[in-house]
């Protein structure tokens, strides 16, 4: 198995900034632009996990969710036929969708990623979302999440980047501790 977890540079729901690739907040969660190479690399029944990004010392970096991978479709033209929900749009000035082909084959205008033609393979398809939502659930994820993945991969640190880096890959047993971990904190939060 290859499951992984990493954090997103400027991204954190908690604090408005929000998480536009994966989305796990949805019917049906995906990862469509982001980290091309852990998509390259999940097969179905891995697991993707992601962290907010720092956004300095007033907000504590938080483990935001995760996913199961369902599968994986070979390119954005698939999963545009499938999802056209998910296609890159703008609301109210805020990025919103993880595709970023348009139906002709071509990238998005709007889209500034480079590497189009790498970032496009390997839509994953997820199932079986955990993802700190509410205030409290947040709340209380900034406040763990340091020492659950310290626990986890048994390595201290004072920040999430020295427990993770910028990714690290997961065993079957740590899975199951960290969505152990985000289950209880979302159980505590909404008791």
């Amino acid at each position: 198995m290859s499951s992984y977890i990493f954090v997103s540079p400027g991204s954190d729901p908690g604090a408005g900034r929000a998480l536009v690739d994966p989305i796990l907040n949805a019917a049906r969660p995906t990862m469509g632009t982001c980290r091309p190479d852990l998509r390259r690399m999940v097969t179905p029944g891995d697991h993707i996990f992601v962290v907010s990004g720092s956004l300095g010392r007033s907000y504590h970096q938080y483990v935001i969710g995760g996913m199961e991978i369902d599968e994986k479709l070979d390119d954005q033209l698939a999963a545009l036929s499938r999802l056209p929900e998910n296609a890159l749009s703008f609301e109210k000035g805020q990025k919103k969708g993880n595709i970023i082909t348009m139906p002709n084959g071509t990238q998005d205008p709007r889209d500034d990623h480079s590497n189009f033609a790498s970032r496009i393979k390997n839509y994953v398809l997820g199932k079986n979302p955990v993802v700190l939502q509410t205030p409290r659930e947040v709340e209380l994820g900034r406040e763990r999440s340091l020492d659950i993945l310290s626990d986890i991969f048994d390595k201290e640190g004072t920040r999430v980047q020295h427990v993770i880096g910028r990714h690290r890959k997961l065993s079957d047993a740590q899975v199951e501790r960290l969505r152990s971990a985000l289950e209880e904190i979302k159980r505590e939060a909404n008791s």
